[in-house]
């Protein structure tokens, strides 16, 4: 898949990981790692222009003796990510029309 196309997609690959459950870092690196692949380098900015726009919240927590930083949607985070749903639909009847278009070949 091309570059620009997954990059545009890791910010809602952060939202969709966080929409039932708060979560850090390296933890939104594991659960994102099957379907996109992401670093540290990548996803701190990400998080970062997420809670700039307001679309997360971060906090610290002590865990095991140490502070984490925890990151949690917001629900201006979680509107995006519908409309990114509704919007994706469209993108799914071209992808069908094209599919169905190199099948019956």
């Amino acid at each position: 898949m091309k570059v620009q196309i997954k990059k545009g997609l890791l910010d809602f690959c952060v939202l969709a990981a966080l929409f039932s459950e708060d979560s850090y870092g390296y933890k939104l690196i594991q659960d994102t790692s099957d379907l996109i692949e992401i670093s540290e380098s990548t996803l701190y900015p990400i998080l970062r222009r997420l809670e700039e726009n307001k679309y997360l919240v971060s906090y610290t927590k002590e865990y095991q003796g140490r502070l984490r930083k925890y990151y949690g949607i917001t629900s201006k985070g979680k509107q995006q990510v519908h409309q990114f749903l509704n919007e994706w639909k469209d993108m799914k009847k071209i992808y069908d029309f094209i599919v169905g278009k190199v099948e019956n070949e």
